[in-house]
């Protein structure tokens, strides 16, 4: 009936598929779980391709995560090579590699 989601303080649960389906509400769930890792990736690098760089509050804003895991995301871009971060702190923003 629950599904947990994340791990240690950051677990959280919610209602399964069946749940919702039984309750005739299906879409409901896909809204509740949220976007997973790689489709948060995937909107990053649209946003950033569409308008040149991102900062981590875009990041966050676009995706609805928060501002640790909206930096955790653009930092793995960066070590993955698809970003190039510039700037430190709150100046901070991430443009493509190809874009150097």
């Amino acid at each position: 009936m629950l599904e947990g989601r994340g791990t240690k303080k950051g677990r959280t649960y919610l209602l399964s598929a069946g749940v919702y389906r039984t309750l005739g509400q299906s879409p409901a769930y896909v809204r509740a779980r949220g976007f997973e890792p790689e489709q948060i990736e995937q909107l990053i690098i649209q946003y950033v391709r569409a308008h040149g760089r991102s900062t981590r509050r875009e990041a966050a804003d676009l995706c609805r995560i928060g501002p640790y895991q909206a930096t955790r995301m653009l930092q793995k871009l960066v070590e993955q090579g698809e970003f190039v971060s510039h700037g430190e702190r709150k100046g901070t923003y991430y443009a493509l590699r190809s874009n150097i």
